[in-house]
């Protein structure tokens, strides 16, 4: 075989990064989205899984029929019995964007892909890994349905175990997709191997964090203790540990899961500014400057929508952004590891 050859940086390079960059765009919609079908309901509105298919039910015996099945559902019978159609139509359009626009994630990730890898502006280093968030994105999808599923059989409420997995899932294909266009877009250079210590640090808690804020959403366990800084008065309340054996309370009892996510909101904050303090006395680019002022910042923003969220009793619109901004602050993260840049470093290859 020949020896590879890689397209012109500065005429090609660019271009994949952008598309992966829009990509990661569209994952983050999806979660917007996915976060929006669970608090209001409508993601247990289509009770069947048509992975191949894209049309809503477009006449009067389609949505009939859809409806019929709806109502055989726990969620019709247990919370939503006397729905009309009418009502009906309101809760599946939502869901129906959510699963369309996965699909359309699908699409705009395969046909540039296979394009780019026909003209070579992909390199074989790169293309498996690719080819492998293509899988895992598929994947996905299917574990969107088991998610699904578990609320379609005793009780109209997801497990808050599938839930994490699939939000845990999204997280790890935004993020690769978001640090892969970023290698295409930044030169490579020398990473600052101490601030990139330090964020690492910071990204962990956000990565625990966010998970837990999963089995919170779960097990609707924001809608109790909604008093801050104190636990209905208490820093820890006494049920906290009632669950036998032990471990399970950390994944099942509402009091200690709430608990679990604010202690580690709390350290990610307080990470995310005690990096910031030490890394403005840094030697800095300026993209690198910005994306380091930006981990407080965002962090800050994050807090404050996950109080506000919980003191108010978990509103639709609060809620929503709070599940948004803990993926904006893990995307700053991953931009400011990837900025992290030692002073004069020097170009270390292509990636």
């Amino acid at each position: 075989m020949g020896k590879e050859t890689f397209p012109d940086p500065s005429d090609h390079r660019r271009g994949v990064g952008l598309w992966l960059l829009a990509l990661a765009g569209m994952v983050y919609v999806m979660v917007v989205l996915g976060g929006l079908t669970r608090l209001t309901g409508s993601g247990l509105s289509m009770v069947e899984w048509q992975p191949l298919s894209m049309l809503p039910p477009l006449t009067d015996q389609a949505w009939q029929a859809a409806f019929a099945r709806y109502k055989a559902s726990p969620q019709y019978q247990l919370v939503n019995s006397g729905m009309t159609l009418a009502g009906f139509k309101g809760i599946f359009w939502l869901e129906y964007v959510h699963r369309l626009w996965g699909r359309l994630i699908g699409l705009a990730f395969l046909a540039p892909f296979l394009l780019f890898l026909a003209r070579r502006r992909i390199t074989r280093r790169a293309a498996p890994r690719l080819a492998l968030l293509f899988l895992l994105g598929g994947a996905q999808g299917a574990l969107g349905w088991f998610m699904v599923k578990s609320g379609l059989v005793d009780r109209p409420e997801v497990s808050h175990y599938r839930l994490a997995a699939h939000l845990v899932t999204a997280l790890v294909i935004y993020g690769a997709l978001l640090w892969s266009a970023l290698d295409f877009l930044s030169p490579p250079r020398e990473p600052d191997r101490r601030l990139r210590r330090r964020l690492v640090v910071v990204l962990g808690l956000v990565c625990l964090t966010i998970p837990a804020g999963a089995l919170v959403a779960g097990l609707h366990a924001g809608l109790i203790y909604n008093t801050f800084p104190l636990m209905n008065g208490r820093l820890l309340p006494p049920e906290a540990l009632d669950m036998s054996p032990l471990w399970r309370n950390a994944f099942d009892n509402l009091a200690l899961v709430q608990f679990d996510h604010r202690l580690l909101a709390a350290l990610t904050w307080t990470a995310a500014v005690a990096f910031w303090l030490w890394a403005r006395h840094r030697p800095l680019t300026p993209q690198g400057r910005l994306a380091v002022a930006l981990v407080p910042l965002v962090a800050t923003l994050q807090v404050g929508l996950g109080i506000s969220t919980l003191l108010l009793v978990v509103p639709v619109p609060l809620a929503a952004a709070h599940q948004a901004g803990a993926f904006l602050l893990f995307g700053v993260v991953v931009w400011a590891l990837k900025a992290s840049i030692a002073p004069n470093s020097r170009g270390i290859g292509p990636l």
